[in-house]
């Protein structure tokens, strides 16, 4: 189940869930004049690159999420089980 949090400057809700491939907007543009980013990878950290100059930046969580404005598309879902290896039998 995916859970949401209410985004006040915009007054809508987003999913906290970050998926690989999400075009997010930022709160503040870029020096470059975009806010577009896409996301590039996950975990602790996420790695994002700025749609305008290619830019690569990696934030912490809860960073991300503050700066985060709204998710213009999100990536395509990823399978779970076929990411963690130990939930295989073993023969």
């Amino acid at each position: 189940m995916v859970s949401w949090h209410l985004c006040e400057e915009v007054g809508r809700l987003i999913p906290d869930e970050i998926r690989i491939g999400d075009v997010v907007q930022t709160r503040k543009p870029h020096p470059c004049g975009s806010s577009e980013w896409t996301v590039t990878r996950i975990g602790a950290d996420i790695k994002m690159r700025c749609s305008g100059c290619g830019r690569v930046v990696m934030l912490d969580r809860e960073t991300f999420l503050k700066r985060r404005k709204k998710l213009i598309s999100q990536g395509p879902p990823t399978d779970i089980g076929a990411l963690n290896p130990t939930d295989k039998e073993m023969p």
